[in-house]
């Protein structure tokens, strides 16, 4: 019989090293079960590591970190390389799959290794924990009822606010939440192509950090957030991981 691959949330953000710090984040379940596993596939073995570290503070971990075994998928793993990740699984052994923040296989590479877990009969269960882009839309305010997730935008300027549009349209039409996400770094460059390409009264949600002490979320109109950008109150969001949503009304 083959492993069962556990899909384990991971926190949104730096979390005090301090014991039941992580149980506002993730069900005490969930953090025994992650703690009885000895192989795990991530994106980054370090901060793979640190999570465990977390772990280990409420729930021992069943092999001292050094001797559990850490694979890492990110987006330069070759398709060919996916089937000896899951050569312990399919040898017996329950495998955990840990994304850099939040939920696994939600825009993270780990999708495809759980769409061949499936290809070859292998248990996938996912567990319980924080999504940046549910509570996102919880806290917006907009549709909850149809919304679409669109990753990332063009980089290009043009075709950026071309592909806003097109996304404000059906929103418009199928009156459904829109989600973007940004290279941190570039959240200011977002908001500002958001507000010129979108019609004065597109609803526009900013929200960083989410479940973070410094979480902030703001839902206003592109004309509002057009006239708080020109005074210099835009949020506080450089180099802070952010969900962008609109809703053209």
């Amino acid at each position: 019989m083959p492993g069962t691959l556990y899909l384990i949330p991971n926190t949104l953000g730096p979390v005090d090293a301090a014991p039941g710090a992580l149980s506002a984040l993730l069900p005490k379940q969930v953090q025994a079960l992650t703690a009885r596993l000895d192989y795990f596939v991530a994106e980054n073995a370090k901060t793979a590591r640190a999570f465990l570290k977390l772990v280990a503070l409420d729930h021992p971990l069943a092999r001292p970190l050094q001797e559990i075994e850490i694979a890492e998928l990110n987006v330069n793993t070759p398709a060919a390389a996916l089937g000896q990740l899951l050569a312990p699984l399919l040898a017996g052994r329950d495998a955990g799959l840990v994304s850099e923040a939040g939920v696994p296989a939600v825009a993270d590479p780990g999708a495809d290794l759980v769409r061949l877990a499936h290809q070859h009969g292998i248990p996938v269960r996912p567990l319980v924990g924080p999504s940046s882009l549910l509570l996102a839309v919880m806290a917006s305010g907009l549709n909850g009822q149809s919304f679409a997730f669109n990753g990332y935008l063009p980089t290009d300027t043009g075709q950026r606010s071309k592909r806003i549009q097109q996304l404000e349209g059906r929103s418009r039409s199928e009156k459904q939440t829109q989600l973007l996400i940004e290279t941190p770094y570039r959240n200011g460059q977002m908001l500002e192509a958001l507000v010129s390409a979108c019609q004065p009264g597109t609803l526009v949600c900013v929200a960083t950090d989410l479940s973070l002490p410094s979480e902030s979320v703001k839902t206003l109109s592109a004309a509002r957030w057009k006239a708080a950008l020109a005074g210099g109150k835009g949020p506080d969001f450089h180099k802070k991981p952010t969900v962008f949503l609109f809703l053209a009304q």
